[in-house]
């Protein structure tokens, strides 16, 4: 019993200490490529302040949008840091799981890093990183943030990577000023952008409210269902508005696959920090 003893508590230490080092290494792993690859050259971007000359061309409810969020006179953003909290699931039948993510995002050469750890029992955590940089798109999946459970890549994750990129310009309006973006009205509250970037391109519909708030997202964007692709129409819910660093945003969001078997929300999230530059 002694000998059994001991072998639990070896055992018990030794996976501390593994999740102990892959929590630091995973992290690890995200900074240097903030630093590395997605910063690399935010020394070298020329500051600009956004004029309403900026907004002329746009759709109405877009202009509408980008003025009530206070962008005008303030400096366009090329770069942020979004910290957020929520739940999310991977399937219907399975429970929700708490998580908290930070994210990086460039702008002027379109990318993201989004590090979450997510909660799936007292003890238990996934580590997640999804990862847009250089119109490539590449999801890692940990368990304690050590032992790899996925590593999406390839065109279709490619795709998915840009639609979600383009979907959370709504936390940074002014964003939506890059030339790679394109815009096109649909009607006094909606409008589609349509982004190329890298021989990769992608197109969403923002909706908007009679105050010219963003209220909405949807467009079409591959679904990985164990390693096999399929093009499903994605959705994202918007409420709350708070100001962040001088610009209003939707605080809360909510993920939506619109399925033929139904709607599955998949993902609730609060803002909880939001800074450019």
């Amino acid at each position: 019993m002694k000998y059994i003893i001991w072998s639990l508590v070896i055992i018990i230490l030794v996976t501390l200490i593994a999740t102990t080092a892959g929590k630091f290494l995973f992290a690890k792993m995200m900074r240097s490529e903030v630093q590395k690859e997605l910063f690399k050259n935010a020394g070298n971007y020329q500051s600009q302040i956004v004029t309403e000359t900026d907004l002329q061309g746009l759709p109405s409810p877009v202009q509408k949008w980008l003025t009530n969020a206070g962008v005008i006179g303030k400096q366009k953003a090329q770069t942020s840091r979004v910290i957020q909290k929520g739940i999310l699931r991977t399937d219907p039948s399975k429970p929700w799981s708490p998580f908290e993510a930070e994210q990086y995002f460039n702008f002027e050469e379109p990318g993201f890093i989004w590090f979450a750890k997510i909660n799936v029992s007292p003890i238990i955590h996934i580590a997640g990183r999804d990862k847009y940089y250089d119109g490539h798109g590449n999801m890692q999946i940990k368990l304690m943030s050590t032992f790899t459970l996925g590593d999406a890549k390839g065109k279709e994750i490619d795709q998915g990577s840009m639609v979600r990129y383009l979907a959370e310009l709504i936390w940074s309006p002014a964003a939506v000023l890059n030339d790679y973006i394109k815009w096109e009205a649909v009607d006094d509250r909606s409008a589609r952008a349509s982004m190329s970037y890298k021989r990769v391109t992608a197109s969403g519909t923002f909706e908007f409210d009679e105050d010219g708030y963003p209220t909405g997202f949807s467009a079409p964007r591959f679904r990985d269902i164990g390693g096999k692709y399929s093009l499903e129409q994605w959705e994202i819910s918007l409420s709350e508005y708070s100001t962040f660093d001088g610009i209003v945003v939707p605080r809360e969001a909510s993920v939506t696959w619109k399925l033929s078997e139904g709607d599955f929300t998949w993902y609730q999230l609060e803002l909880v920090e939001l800074s450019f530059n």
